[in-house]
């Protein structure tokens, strides 16, 4: 049985990164791989309860001062000598240099790793990825857009890179038109437009722009977000200032993501950059038709007119125009819509063709020659 470790900062916050870690993971336990899932810090929370069940190894490293805490260092090789994985699969940038790092003193294991954005951070990240790009065997980024960017910032060889984006599962992920009734009844709305967005309260997703556009949004309409992050607070508080607090719920962390989608009437993302937004191929999925911003990543799924609108990052006035005509299209074009988006994902991201593309590269990565003890990294410096 081939094994494999997913190495991950944490999944005590889920955002996309973690959930397509976890969705990965539990679909190789699926088709029978050993699989295991370490985080670099934190307890696991209920996402390792999750693991669990599905018959997945987790481990928490507890690492407390960064990549500088040897502690989680000496663990980590442990484990590694103990279980010997024949592939580690890193994801986010310090889950891919300790992996790579690590690498020089277990070479027997092959080492994978994935780029989930096309922002390419501070000259420390730069010149970490630029260090280490030869120990790792594979990279792989989940966007065209962010391979262009790491690649084109020296970060990553272009010979040694390769998309392979995120998946979605269809089977959960659908329409499913009683959602839509039971929820707009929830929230005692009539003739209101439903408006949906989902996504850590952090500056990368711009909320403070989304609130803006939605108060000069004409017409009724409801915003509900879901998520949690450290600009909750300041969130709520310009919501009240613009006042529209009484027409946007904040949920905070919620489970039921996908039965909002599902009873939304569109979905809305107003991110600076992405690499690939689960959230919009999540939407997609459910056929909500989808108002993000033109970024790298976001435009590979929301093909303007065709399977939702773009609008410029951080424009109020843009933003607004752009969710009032969706507003303004007739249910019958809001539901081709989504229906092409739903069309989109199948063909592109759905989780078992997405599973299948990496169950061949790591194949190809197992044939392998891999080489990279210690003497050999001293031979370069």
């Amino acid at each position: 049985m081939t094994s494999i470790a997913f190495l991950i900062p944490t999944i005590d916050c889920i955002g996309g990164a973690e959930r397509q870690v976890l969705l990965l993971a539990e679909g190789l336990a699926r088709r029978n791989w050993q699989v295991s899932v370490i985080a670099l810090s934190g307890s696991g929370g209920t996402a390792s309860e999750g693991l669990s069940r599905a018959g997945i190894g987790f481990l928490s490293l507890q690492m407390r001062k960064g990549l500088a805490d040897p502690r989680g260092w000496f663990h980590f090789h442990r484990w590694l000598a103990t279980n010997k994985p024949d592939i580690v699969h890193a994801h986010m940038p310090h889950a891919a240099w300790f992996a790579r790092w690590s690498h020089l003193f277990a070479p027997s294991s092959k080492v994978v790793d994935t780029i989930h954005t096309s922002a390419i951070g501070t000259k420390g990240r730069q010149i970490g990825y630029r260090l280490s790009d030869w120990l790792a065997n594979r990279v792989t980024a989940v966007s065209a857009a962010a391979v262009h960017a790491y690649v084109s910032a020296g970060m990553v060889a272009d010979e040694h890179i390769a998309v392979l984006p995120n998946g979605v599962d269809t089977q959960v992920w659908r329409p499913e038109a009683s959602m839509r009734h039971a929820i707009h009844s929830k929230l005692n709305l009539t003739d209101e437009f439903l408006w949906f967005a989902a996504g850590r309260l952090e500056p990368v997703k711009d909320y403070p722009t989304l609130l803006r556009a939605f108060a000069v949004v004409r017409g009724q309409a409801r915003l509900v977000i879901a998520g949690t992050g450290v600009l909750e607070l300041s969130l709520r508080q310009l919501a009240t200032e613009l006042a529209i607090g009484d027409r946007v719920h904040f949920l905070g962390f919620t489970p039921d993501v996908c039965r909002w989608m599902q009873a939304a009437d569109g979905f809305v993302l107003s991110s600076l950059w992405e690499g690939l937004p689960m959230a919009v191929l999540e939407a997609a999925a459910c056929a909500l038709p989808a108002v993000g911003t033109d970024v790298l990543g976001t435009r590979e799924v929301i093909v303007h007119e065709r399977t939702g609108l773009l609008a410029v990052p951080g424009d109020v006035e843009g933003l607004a125009a752009t969710m009032a005509r969706l507003m303004e299209m007739s249910p019958e074009a809001r539901h081709t819509m989504g229906n092409s988006a739903q069309r989109l994902v199948t063909e592109r991201y759905g989780l078992e063709r997405i599973l299948g593309r990496w169950e061949s590269l790591y194949e190809e990565v197992l044939q392998e020659r891999s080489d990279v003890p210690l003497w050999s990294y001293l031979r370069k410096v």
